[in-house]
């Protein structure tokens, strides 16, 4: 019986260490090869500098997912799993800078004969960043080669950029969508009173709208007034960009919207029709047709297509405006600051108070760096975050080194609390800033909880003890100190934008109370000093720097070891996913739902006070 027994037992240690070794032999030939892939592409991404692009022809702009100032990391194994799912057609991004760079280098590139617009997958993107791409493509026409648009459908804002195209075609079943812009809400008010939720809103300005989706069914007469405003002030500028490009009557773009319906009876109900006979587009072609055109003008490939250069390719080959690393001889630091602001150390895509406070820092001890420039595209967050920066930007000044401040499509309320001090401030004519307001928003569930039969309930040694307990309401006393402590930031706001923008005290108040305004408007305000581009401001702070001969180079938080691990690995192993084909509305709203949800769930103030506005909601 014992030596079956050790039988049994050998049998089973000789599986055991077979299936070990199996194991141990299958993880060493998986990191051998993941080790060739990380090898392989840090090798194909060194070499990638020297790229020459031997091709010649159309330079396909392919402006793919969202138009970024700065990349966030990509992450391989959420790619491959949004690819098993279905959702692998979810906005990737590109960088905004790059297509300027690209634009630029082809109107004096032989190899470039024409420029084609490939607008068909480009996600978000700022209305100052279309402009900005418009005015490149005016600068390349003047090379003497063409700017070509041409899609099977126009969206909004794609039209926008494509009337700055020297020919504009639409595909015979296709339409030129042209409806406004508006900012819309999803409003909370009734499903948080029926889930008992007890939402404790602390805020100062009657314009601070950012709470409303909590508060209220709709939007306050306050917040539709204001919106309006700014609202009509982009729209003015995006009709009038239009109309020009076009050389289209001035109503033209108010009939289009406002009488489609007669228009398109004229039309017999052909949307294609529409938009020839309305001058929106210059001619209906087919695919077939189109290709056709197309090799006319770039002349034929091998297999049998127009000649092109694809973007990502073209960019390989081109030197950038902006270089990673400073020049002795005189440079200029660029910091990107883009998403919501939080505390503590965050990735690209958000602004961590310590992140945005150590860069500024670095850009301070570095002897190679003359001056800086930050770049703030971000509707606000932290007030604590904020101030964080904000003392870091005082102690750079210190130096004697210019800060200049370069707005993106928005900068406000924690965006601006952080720009403020600034020896500049450099806008876009359609950036929306301002919003000076403070909040403080604390849910508790003690009703909630109730209607299960559950409660909360003992003894604490303070009128505090259990202040920020939130199965139980909140304390009076409690109430009361956040009032009074969102009345000193609201306070300490006003007079950090007084200070630094040298506005009158008694003036400020009447630009605050969380108004948001344009570019325009705020530049008659004093909120801004100028309007121009990211180039202007690195421009004037040279200028500021006393330099004539200067590089501009980036100052970016270095890559954990996970980041730049997931991103070689996303560089070499995950290349193309497969189209889903999942109606972009339904992500558009899907993804509408998700991302205030997002912000407020990583919105991390020790204090629990924000200066965040909604207007990054718009859609162009």
């Amino acid at each position: 019986m014992t030596d079956l027994i050790r039988s049994i037992y050998n049998i089973f240690r000789w599986v055991g260490k077979f299936l070990s070794s199996v194991r141990v032999f299958t993880l060493n030939i998986a990191f051998l090869a993941l080790f060739f892939f990380i090898v392989l592409a840090i090798i194909n991404r060194s070499s990638g500098k020297e790229e020459q692009v031997a091709e010649s022809g159309a330079l396909l702009l392919s402006l793919s997912g969202d138009i970024v100032e700065e990349k966030q990391s990509s992450d391989p194994i959420t790619i491959l799993i949004n690819e098993q799912l279905g959702f692998n057609n979810l906005p990737t991004e590109t960088l905004f800078q790059d297509i300027l760079d690209a634009i630029g280098a082809a109107a004096d590139d032989s190899n470039v004969k024409s420029i084609l617009l490939d607008l068909s997958n480009m996600g978000s993107i700022g209305l100052n960043q279309l402009q900005a791409i418009g005015k490149a493509l005016t600068e390349f026409k003047r090379s003497g080669k063409k700017v070509i648009a041409a899609e099977d459908f126009y969206e909004q804002k794609a039209y926008y950029l494509a009337s700055f195209a020297d020919e504009i075609y639409l595909n015979p079943m296709g339409a030129v969508d042209l409806h406004g812009i508006g900012t819309y809400r999803l409003y909370f008010k009734d499903a948080i009173d029926k889930l008992k939720i007890n939402y404790n809103i602390f805020r100062v300005g009657t314009f601070k709208s950012a709470l409303e989706p909590v508060m209220r069914n709709s939007m306050s007469t306050a917040a539709k007034s204001q919106n309006m405003s700014w609202l009509s002030a982009l729209w003015k500028n995006i009709s009038s960009d239009i109309i020009r490009e076009r050389k289209l009557s001035k109503n033209s773009i108010s009939s289009y919207t406002e009488n489609i319906d007669q228009m398109l009876i004229s039309a017999g109900g052909d949307t294609a029709e529409l938009a020839l006979q309305a001058g929106l587009v210059d001619g209906l072609k087919t695919r077939a047709e189109l290709r056709e055109y197309l090799t006319q003008i770039n002349g034929r490939n091998e297999e049998g297509g127009f000649k092109h250069i694809p973007f990502n390719n073209y960019l390989g080959s081109i030197p950038r405006s902006y270089s990673e690393a400073p020049d002795s001889e005189g440079s200029i630091g660029i910091i990107i600051a883009q998403g919501a602001i939080l505390t503590g150390e965050q990735p690209v895509g958000f602004i961590g108070g310590d992140s945005l406070a150590n860069l500024v820092r670095k850009a301070r001890e570095d002897n190679d760096i003359d001056g800086l420039v930050i770049r703030i595209v971000s509707g606000g967050g932290s007030v604590f975050a904020s101030e964080i920066i904000r003392q870091e930007i005082l102690e750079f000044k210190k130096s004697g080194k210019p800060l200049v401040i370069s707005m993106g499509a928005v900068a406000a309320s924690g965006g601006y609390w952080i720009a403020a001090d600034a020896d500049e401030i450099w806008a876009s004519p359609v950036t929306l800033t301002g919003s000076i307001g403070i909040f403080a928003a604390i849910p508790t569930f003690e009703n909630s909880l109730s209607e299960l039969g559950i409660y909360n309930d003992g003894v604490g040694t303070t009128s505090l003890a259990a202040a920020l307990d939130i199965t139980r309401p909140l304390s009076p006393l409690l109430k009361k100190a956040i009032n009074i402590n969102l009345r000193h930031g609201y306070d300490q706001f006003l007079d950090i934008v007084s200070k630094g923008r040298s506005i009158d005290s008694l003036e400020m108040r009447t630009v605050a109370e969380g108004r948001v305004f344009d570019g325009k408007k705020a530049l008659q305000l004093g909120l801004v000093d100028k309007l121009g581009t990211l180039e202007d401001a690195i421009q004037s702070a040279a200028a500021r720097a006393h330099l004539e001969n200067y590089n501009a180079s980036y100052i970016r938080r270095p890559l954990s070891v996970k980041e730049e691990f997931l991103q070689i690995l996303s560089r070499s192993m995950v290349t193309t996913l497969i189209s889903a084909n999942i109606p972009p509305a339904t992500l558009e709203t899907f993804a509408r739902l998700l991302q205030p949800v997002k912000e407020i769930l990583l919105f991390n103030d020790p204090k629990g006070l924000y200066a965040h506005c909604l207007i990054n909601d718009i859609s162009i």
